[in-house]
């Protein structure tokens, strides 16, 4: 299975060097590797404690951050190196204050795994969630360094569970700790033999609370708002946009609209306007009389999770595509949080819906009964949101049990 598993990533290598001519991620994963290899040839280890962190893309990174700030805290001598797998999380937090070195990861073939790990030689290694490199793995095994699997979640339908799923099991007992989600993760993984397990929950309900106790004032967003009730709408697609400005177009009352899309090319932000009846404003071309629109579109990035502490409902987007968004980020201001029907593998939405914070909806009809009840009746609203913020109080603390077996380690 190893030998199977070598041929893959090494075809996939293949594959990302002929896709970079045409495919903007291949070519700065493929230019970022190369840069990689380079600054390992070069480096020079030190003395000093080092943590190794890798997360696969931003959202992982998110995930991970609270700890490494934390353990940044209480060990400001430990050097934290971060890696990335995925240029959406390597090109943005490339310059990320809070480790002292950030690359890409190169493949997993035994060769870079052996010459990674001599190199850097780390005193423990972090992987987020969902990151599984058996060469890696394997040498981090054979060279005796504690290694440890954060937010992990598991579910039936993964490798590691079926019968030609070996190698994956053997990933698993590579680990010196896996710190899981939820009480299913940990039945799982004993139904398998993999018993060094401790739930935790996930770090990113840490991270949101941190994000929410330091979040900015926005005077653009306080301007437009101006005392009137507002929708939040996050991270949204197509699919998303066109029920909601549905509502919106037809609605009269006194609420106001935020729409902060996934995507803020030119043409996509214009598509949203046009598409809108209501007078409408864009974030960084903010009128004057700003106060007086009804709908104000975010065409630029970093706000978001700072902007939902100005509602009183959110809509969270990706329920119609591959997945939601981050929920947290709303339900930690204490408002409902409402998003399409692809939510399912999401434990905290499936969780929010459960406990009365979050709601579901298949359709611009049920879109419109869902807000109707909302809108019309703010107590209705703010029971809800009530609710979403004990569900995510009640999850707080995994940072600092990981934080601590680091340190202890």
């Amino acid at each position: 299975m190893a030998f199977l598993y070598n041929i893959g990533i090494r075809v996939y290598g293949l594959g990302i060097k002929l896709a970079a001519p045409f495919k903007e991620k291949a070519s700065l994963l493929s230019k970022g590797r190369r840069q990689t290899r380079k600054q390992i040839r070069e480096f020079k280890r030190g003395k000093d404690r080092m943590v190794w962190f890798h997360a696969a893309s931003l959202g992982e990174f998110e995930q991970g951050r609270p700890v490494m700030e934390r353990l940044r805290e209480k060990e400001p001598d430990t050097k934290i190196l971060l890696t990335f797998f995925s240029p959406s999380g390597y090109e943005i937090r490339k310059n990320y204050t809070g480790a002292d070195y950030i690359y890409y990861l190169p493949g997993d073939t035994p060769g870079n795994a052996s010459r990674f790990i001599k190199t850097f030689h780390p005193d423990a290694a972090v992987f987020v969630k969902y990151e599984f490199w058996y060469n890696y793995l394997n040498e981090l095994h054979r060279n005796n360094i504690p290694v440890y699997l954060i937010s992990a979640i598991f579910r039936p339908d993964q490798p590691f569970f079926k019968k030609w799923g070996r190698l994956h099991r053997k990933m698993l007992s590579f680990f010196n700790c896996l710190f899981v989600q939820d009480g299913q993760s940990v039945e799982l993984l004993k139904n398998i033999g993999i018993t060094q397990t401790h739930l935790t929950g996930d770090t990113r309900f840490d991270r949101v609370k941190q994000i929410a106790n330091t979040a900015k004032d926005i005077e653009t967003v306080q301007l437009f708002c101006n005392g009137h009730p507002t929708m939040v709408c996050g991270s949204t697609w197509p699919p998303d946009e066109d029920i909601l400005m549905e509502y919106i177009n037809n609605y009269s009352g006194d609420y106001k609209w935020i729409l902060a899309p996934h995507e803020i090319g030119e043409n996509h932000i214009k598509a949203i306007m046009e598409k809108c009846r209501k007078k409408t404003a864009r974030y960084t071309q903010a009128p004057a009389d700003i106060a007086e629109c009804d709908v104000l579109i975010i065409d630029c990035i970093g706000l978001l999770s700072s902007i939902y502490r100005y509602g009183n409902i959110s809509y969270i987007g990706g329920g119609f595509g591959v997945g939601i968004h981050n929920t947290l980020e709303a339900a930690v201001y204490g408002i409902p949080v409402i998003f399409g029907p692809k939510y399912h593998k999401f434990n905290e939405a499936v969780t929010l819906i459960k406990e009365g914070g979050g709601f579901s909806i298949n359709n611009s009809a049920e879109l419109k009964g869902l807000l109707d009840s909302l809108v019309n009746n703010p107590a209705i609203a703010q029971t809800a949101g009530e609710k979403a913020l004990a569900y995510v109080t009640s999850q707080l603390g995994a940072t600092t049990i990981i934080v601590d077996k680091l340190i202890h380690q």
